[in-house]
């Protein structure tokens, strides 16, 4: 039987599904418009998150970004010891019972010990922490904090910056507006430490004191087991507000959490790991000489950012692949939006997204 020409071509390549094909609209313009549409349906939608994170971390440089947002918080660190603690000094002379400074010392020493080793906690950052307290003098507040709001403010600045790289939102906001908003997050995050600081001291002590002579010891032993899953929580907290408020284009609250829980626990796994090295190092006298101490105060501060751009990362990616809701505010904007005022091209991933 004779062969036909169709029977030797090949068949074609059938056309990809929308579920085989990689949604990765920025979310913050998907389903946008007063029609809007739901994404694909995406199958094995967390393996692509992941795939997503991890290749979008690689293509933003995260290893750049986050040696710019170590060293400036290296830098950063002495002038804001310098004017969180020497302002610390005057608050809880003020507003607070005698002792709470040594309380702060304390507590300070302690949360020192337990994320850098014994060189960096004692002979780096621990000898600045006890010259600051005991002087509390007014031209070391001055001249740290002028140092403080320039060195502070582009630490802060990196990791905005770094943010909305993750968040895919880089330059939305003018660079100038950008500096100052960093700055304004800078003012807020000193502010709060100086309150804090004597309360996170003074609390697990204090707070007992509160209840009926009968409940002391119950609540005691209830403050001692909270406490520092508590400051945990608390972080957790303000990584969540870092993700909310640095991109201009805001997702809810509630999105920021799953990447603020993977920062920490990069951060936990890092932090582990940099101390089992340098344990071995220095146990086995590999030592790096004078350079040991500030590198690995580098490090840690390196990891950290690490774990902060890999949180936004994973958070953008899913917001991709799980578009928030529009809120009433859009919808009453979308109410609101012509659409014949608005030509748009069809093809545009921002299309029929009214103007702001």
């Amino acid at each position: 039987m004779a062969l036909h020409r169709f029977d030797l071509d090949p068949a074609p390549d059938p056309a990809p599904s929308p579920a085989d094909v990689q949604h990765t609209v920025p979310w913050f313009r998907q389903g946008t418009g007063p029609a809007a549409i739901a994404p694909p349906r995406v199958r094995h939608r967390w393996r692509k998150v992941i795939g997503r994170t991890l290749s979008k971390a690689w293509g933003d440089s995260l290893f750049g970004m986050s040696s710019q947002a170590a060293f400036w918080c290296a830098l950063s660190t002495a002038p804001l010891l310098l004017a969180l603690l020497g302002l610390v000094g005057y608050v809880v002379g003020w507003y607070f019972p005698a002792g709470t400074i040594d309380q702060v010392r304390e507590q300070i020493l302690i949360f020192l010990n337990a994320i850098f080793n014994e060189e960096v906690a004692d002979n780096l950052v621990g000898n600045t922490v006890e010259t600051i307290l005991s002087q509390g003098q007014a031209d070391v507040v001055s001249v740290g904090l002028v140092i403080s709001l320039w060195a502070g403010s582009s630490a802060m600045s990196a990791f905005v910056e770094s943010i909305t790289i993750a968040y895919g939102q880089h330059e939305v906001r003018h660079p100038v507006a950008e500096r100052f908003f960093a700055l304004g997050l800078y003012l807020l995050a000193l502010l709060s430490g100086i309150i804090m600081l004597p309360l996170l001291a003074i609390g697990p002590d204090y707070l007992p004191k509160v209840f009926p002579e009968s409940w002391r010891p119950q609540v005691s032993n209830i403050v001692n087991i909270a406490y520092y899953p508590t400051l945990a929580l608390g972080l957790i907290f303000l990584l969540t507000v870092l993700y909310k408020v640095a991109p201009k284009h805001k997702h809810p609250w509630y999105r920021g959490v799953p990447g603020a829980f993977l920062a920490a626990a990069v951060f936990i796994v890092t932090s582990f790991g940099l101390r089992l090295y340098l344990s071995y190092v220095y146990a086995h006298g590999l030592t790096y000489g004078a350079l040991a101490t500030p590198i690995t105060f580098l490090l840690f501060y390196y990891f950290v950012s690490m774990a902060v751009i890999i949180g936004a990362q994973f958070n953008n990616a899913t917001l991709e692949y799980y578009p928030p809701r529009p809120s009433k505010r859009e919808l009453r904007r979308w109410q609101r939006y012509d659409p014949e005022q608005d030509q748009v091209d069809p093809a545009d991933p921002a299309a029929g997204r009214p103007a702001t």
